[in-house]
């Protein structure tokens, strides 16, 4: 069969409790009696669940579950692709396609928002030039009657809504068209980097639920928690995820606390129990991630699984996974919303995955664990004003999806030799074990290090049944800390134009040359050339691939727009006015362009960032930095696996099965499924689960073993973002975004697909 490729318009450019009050002190919450009575017996739904895929991560409960059954184990082999839609352009793009009345929505031709037919991949309408659009999904609302559609989008710093009909701007949203972002945090927006989100959210009822990724530097913005009127785009409510002075919490964290501290926000996936109205975020670390110093106490609500009344934003309950993080611990994966037989009962509960490696069960109602939480001592800090927490939450039922130490043992024997000795002795030399906080005195090694664990995308449930699937990376990292210096990067703001190449060298050097080298040319293992940056990706694009993610290198959404800007300054000193590649220019694409740019937004004339600590406090003496900013990540360094999928049976609190998943050129000659980076699941309820992996493959696996049943080479590396399936005029479809660089370097870009690549069963075997 020959693949159908839709080419626009012809053109075809992709953790016994120690002290159980402590572990009550973490679940602070309503009365229970209060939670239950009003939140036990939820609203009639007011779609059937998991028959469509309208939002990102295919529903409110994001569990990338569907009902449909066409496609199952015994046909799964014939599943094959019926047509691509082509991105026409050189991107690489992590979007998850949303599907609603046979219309799929998706990114493509240079940041444009296209909607195209989702059984043929014809072009219905495109709103060009969409650049700062985020990469990863769009929201999508319609009245009670039908008669209003509106697709919401993060650009840049701003809220817009787009008519879904027509795909032109709505003017009446906001102001002129556009909600700025940074008011309404109840902060000094002229100190504030970035308010903007990576992900899209979620819509419950008239509500768009956002959180953001204000950076992750020194005096980076708040990551306060918002809904917005998606109709007229009014703030309705607001949740201090930093609290201020009357506010539960507020005793947790240094009296000047809020008005200084950044984070501690949702960049990752919200899901909502649409029936009960209740929104689960899972919360990042506070600001600096690896030095606490001035944020001296427990913090809430950092690192927190986080229930909010999804109508009003009052706090409901909350689980504090780390206390006083400085391991950059984030929650990111989108908490499952699941029914479970526990003690002979029927419980609707909620499991949260985080980067630390560990799985945590609660009652969805009442936040209280399915299974006992300990808070088990750990290592005191060593660090001038650094008060590490005497004791860390760990599960005690629910196994880990991956190991928590490195010994000597656990050096890849692939590694050669020479550089071999050198990592056991590292090993040996660094101190180690979870939670172990960092030192200017020797190094630590962490696993997981903060890429690894459970990041964004990289969970999915069958909600009825109990069971969870867990994507997880097992990566270390080496760690040490030094001494702040005036060149160490401490805002979202780093100066004027004419300052930022000469900044942006200071910033390589301390985030970006341990993997890509002081010459650019990158380091084997760790990172590729950037030897002619500026010739080969704009600055958008770069700005994409730092905050995303891209092959080998991980999304770093900390890393705010200014510093991006500048590291781009420097490594493209050429690319023209403002820094700006000539590419950028606002050409429209061929095609049926209906509008460009998205709504009218007044730009200020400065870029936001908070300086220096409010008057009246100093800060530490001293102020410590992990000396490459994130870590020293080494792909290779740990023995097999490296990644893979955990399924989880939460009716017995046990690991159900665990493999490895994906071939990387890190294992023995020829390649073995010694896991690779993990990107997207689909589970659907013929027993099916789907995955993407950087190795440009995507798989389906027999939901109840892991056994691999069916896979399928999609010619590039890495595809992005998580898949969705769908139904449209009788057939089951599965869509995949497939942009990466191609696998086999002989061949030309027009010889492999490259978009949105649709699979379904053949006509004949559809009914």
């Amino acid at each position: 069969m020959k693949l159908k490729t839709v080419y626009p318009n012809a053109l075809f450019s992709y953790r016994t409790a120690i002290v159980l009050a402590t572990v009550v002190a973490c679940i602070a919450m309503a009365p229970a009696s209060h939670l239950t009575s009003h939140f036990s017996n939820p609203e009639k739904p007011d779609t059937a669940t998991h028959t469509a895929w309208k939002d990102f991560g295919g529903g409110p409960d994001h569990s990338k579950f569907v009902v449909f059954n066409q496609i199952n184990k015994k046909n799964i082999s014939k599943l094959q692709p019926v047509f691509v839609y082509a991105t026409a352009d050189n991107q690489a793009y992590r979007f998850n396609p949303i599907i609603v009345d046979n219309v799929m929505y998706v990114l493509g031709k240079n940041s444009s928002l296209i909607a195209v037919n989702a059984t043929t991949g014809k072009e219905i309408w495109i709103h060009a030039n969409l650049r700062g659009i985020i990469q990863r999904g769009v929201n999508f609302w319609q009245s009670a009657d039908g008669k209003q559609k509106r697709l919401l989008i993060c650009l840049g710093n701003s809220l817009q809504a787009i008519n879904a009909n027509t795909g032109k701007s709505i003017l009446t949203f906001g102001d002129n068209g556009s909600v700025d972002l940074k008011k309404g945090l109840d902060r000094d927006p002229g100190l504030i980097g970035r308010a903007a989100s990576t992900t899209p959210g979620h819509i419950y009822k008239d509500l768009l639920l956002v959180g953001s990724s204000p950076g992750e530097n020194l005096f980076s913005g708040p990551g306060h928690l918002r809904a917005f009127n998606v109709i007229t785009g009014k703030q309705e409510w607001i949740f201090h995820t930093i609290p201020y002075p009357g506010e539960a919490g507020y005793e947790t964290w240094p009296n000047d606390a809020y008005k200084y501290v950044g984070a501690v926000n949702a960049w990752g996936e919200i899901s909502v129990d649409e029936k009960r109205g209740i929104a689960y975020y899972p919360l990042g670390s506070p600001t600096y991630d690896y030095d606490g110093a001035d944020r001296a106490g427990q913090g809430l609500y950092g690192n927190c699984i986080l229930a909010l009344d999804a109508r009003t934003g009052k706090h409901l309950w909350h689980f504090q996974t780390v206390h006083h993080d400085i391991w950059d611990y984030d929650l990111t994966a989108a908490p499952q919303l699941i029914t479970v037989k526990h003690k002979g009962k029927k419980v609707d509960a909620v499991a949260v995955a985080s980067k630390n490696g560990f799985l945590y069960v609660f009652n969805r109602v009442t936040g209280e664990p399915l299974w006992p939480i300990e808070e088990r001592p750990v290592s005191p800090s060593d660090m001038p004003d650094e008060q590490a927490w005497p004791t860390q939450p760990f599960p005690t039922v629910i196994p880990p999806f991956q190991r928590h130490i490195v010994t000597e043992n656990d050096i890849n024997p692939n590694i050669p030799a020479a550089a071999r000795e050198k990592f056991i002795a590292r090993v040996k030399a660094a101190r180690k074990g979870m939670y172990q906080p960092l030192s200017d005195k020797y190094e630590v090694i962490a696993t997981p290090g903060a890429v690894g664990g459970a990041n964004y995308g990289n969970t999915a449930a069958n909600p009825d049944k109990g069971l969870v699937y867990v994507m997880f990376q097992e990566l270390a990292d080496f760690y040490k800390l030094k001494k702040r210096d005036a060149s160490s990067p401490r805002m979202g703001q780093v100066g004027g134009n004419n300052a930022l190449a000469v900044k942006g060298e200071v910033l390589y050097k301390q985030i970006c040359q341990p993997c890509h080298g002081a010459d650019h040319a990158g380091i084997v293992g760790a990172g590729v050339s950037l030897v002619d940056l500026g010739v080969r990706v704009n600055a958008e694009t770069f700005k994409n691939i730092i905050s995303q993610g891209k092959g080998r290198m991980p999304a770093l959404p900390h890393v705010d727009d200014a510093t991006i800007a500048a590291i781009y300054a420097f490594l493209a000193p050429s690319s023209g006015r403002n820094n700006q590649p000539a590419s950028t220019s606002a050409t429209l694409p061929e095609g049926p362009v209906v509008a460009s740019g998205g709504a009218p937004v007044t730009q200020p004339q400065t870029r936001g960032g908070m300086r220096d600590y409010p008057e009246g406090y100093t800060g530490p003496k001293v102020q410590y930095v992990e000396r490459n900013n994130w870590g020293e990540g080494v792909d290779s360094l740990l023995t097999a696996p490296w990644s893979g999928i955990a399924a989880y049976d939460l009716n017995k609190g046990t690991l159900k099965w665990r493999i490895p998943l994906g071939e990387n050129q890190w294992g023995v000659p020829g390649g073995t499924p010694n896991g690779t980076q993990n990107k997207g699941m689909v589970v659907t309820a013929s027993g099916l689960l789907f995955v993407t992996c950087k190795d440009g493959k995507v798989r389906g696996l027999d939901a109840n073993n892991g056994k691999i049943i069916w896979e399928y080479d999609l010619g590039r590396k890495d595809p992005g973002g998580i898949p969705a399936m769908y139904w449209a005029n009788g057939r089951q479809y599965l869509v995949v975004c497939s942009t990466g660089p191609l696998k086999d370097k002989t061949k030309k870009e027009t010889d492999v697909a490259k978009g949105y690549v649709v699979f379904a069963l053949p006509e004949k075997l559809r009914k």
